[in-house]
């Protein structure tokens, strides 16, 4: 029989956690991670554990290796925008396919996604070639308010998309599951998802708009000539980045983070000049708040499994009815998310996905993994919808949040029915 004493001692250890967490978050006004960490060392101390530096060290290098990912990615990113190689790509988007609407909403929408599906982080994308599409997309038309949601919003599906989804490696490491196979049911969702946004937010102010003054905003400023040289950098991540899962039986699998250096050594080669070790820094600094929040997850997590709260979630989870289950995946995943997808992911994510075994476990996942996404996109840190609006001089973020509600709503749909139909859906994965 449980000890209904040690079942409600473990919901104070997790309230006093989530509370500080909350109270340093936005109270304070500390770094998401270092409120994370603030809450597992609160939590320690509550369940009588101390202070226990070996776990708090072990739960901050858990997600070591997505660590790597992030920085490499962002590397790679700052130097083909340093070079010039993002900025000359643009122009030739707007160039080639500014006769042809339906095309070019669709290459825009995939511009706009990139660096996310490089990197697994939104603010990549909305801070890289988001921003360097928003002037352009202004020009042509599009209220400032739909150009900063679609931003928001496709860059959103980005993260989603594969070849990197970071909370579907997140979730899976913490259920001992390979990131192998995911690639058709995250196509599936986002691809879709991200070409209806666009179309819905920008295509009937761009079937008649001048292109003309759209290529301005481009080529203003801008050196480098496109080039199979210039977009060298981008050829060689792509074919590496399919070749190691196309042919992973001649071809060892290096790892995304080398790919990424590799091409990022390249690109300083095969553009305008830049300084790598300004463009270095930049890339930390642009990453930084991602790799402390990562940090911070994971000594929050670890404390919850030394002080047995973890384990109080997944067997609470567990005993839930099945229509509990699919009403606390629809809430408490994008609610959560607000605060942080990452966190949202673990903490969640983790339980709901063990509740649902015996179904196809990376379908489901892969479902998980989107409701937790639109976090981004929601109050109270909304991250990317402040971050759109940002880009495109909007004041209050709150407009850009409420034209993303209907999308979101169709998101946490697909993602709900896409767990709920998971063995139906099999056919996607290997």
């Amino acid at each position: 029989m449980v000890n209904t004493d040690i079942l409600s001692f473990g919901w104070v250890i997790f309230a006093v956690m989530v509370g500080v967490f909350l109270f340093a978050a936005f109270y304070k006004r500390q770094p998401i991670g270092i409120s994370l960490l603030f809450g597992a060392i609160a939590g320690s101390i509550v369940s009588q554990n101390g202070l226990p530096v070996r776990h708090l060290v072990e739960g901050i290098f858990t997600y070591f290796d997505p660590i790597l990912i992030i920085f490499t990615a962002m590397l790679f990113m700052k130097v083909i925008d340093a070079n010039g190689a993002l900025k000359s790509l643009a122009g030739l988007i707007v160039q080639k396919f500014s006769k042809r609407p339906i095309l070019f909403v669709l290459i825009i929408t995939l511009f706009i996604m990139f660096p996310a599906m490089l990197t697994g982080i939104t603010t990549t994308s909305v801070l890289t070639t988001g921003a360097l599409m928003a002037p352009v997309m202004i020009a042509l038309g599009i209220p400032v308010i739909n150009t900063a949601a679609m931003v928001a919003l496709v860059s959103l599906m980005g993260m989603v998309a594969p070849p990197i989804n970071l909370l579907v490696m997140l979730i899976g490491q913490g259920v001992d599951m390979p990131y192998i196979g995911f690639e058709g049911p995250l196509a599936a969702m986002a691809f879709p998802l991200a070409i209806i946004t666009s179309f819905a937010l920008s295509y009937k102010y761009i079937k008649n708009a001048d292109y003309d003054k759209a290529l301005k905003f481009i080529s203003k400023g801008s050196s480098a000539v496109p080039s199979f040289k210039l977009f060298l950098p981008l050829i060689v991540v792509f074919v590496l980045m399919i070749s190691v899962r196309l042919f992973n039986r001649v071809m060892p699998d290096i790892g995304a983070p080398l790919i990424f250096v590799i091409g990022a050594i390249i690109g300083i080669f095969t553009g305008s000049k830049i300084s790598i070790h300004k463009v270095a820094y930049r890339s930390l600094i642009t990453g930084l708040p991602v790799i402390g929040l990562l940090a911070g997850i994971g000594a929050f997590l670890q404390i919850m499994t030394l002080t047995g709260v973890r384990g109080l979630l997944v067997v609470t989870v567990l005993s839930l009815p099945v229509v509990l289950t699919y009403i606390g995946l629809l809430i408490s995943l994008p609610v959560f998310g607000g605060v942080s997808a990452f966190a949202s992911a673990m903490v969640f994510g983790i339980p709901f996905l063990l509740s649902l075994l015996g179904n196809n476990e990376i379908v489901i996942c892969s479902g998980i993994a989107m409701l937790a996404a639109l976090g981004d996109v929601l109050p109270p840190s909304a991250i990317e919808a402040r971050f759109g609006a940002q880009i495109v001089g909007e004041k209050s973020f709150m407009k850009v949040v409420i034209k993303c509600l209907p999308f979101t709503a169709l998101f946490a749909l697909v993602g709900l029915a896409v767990i709920y139909f998971s063995n139906a859906l099999s056919f996607l994965t290997p």
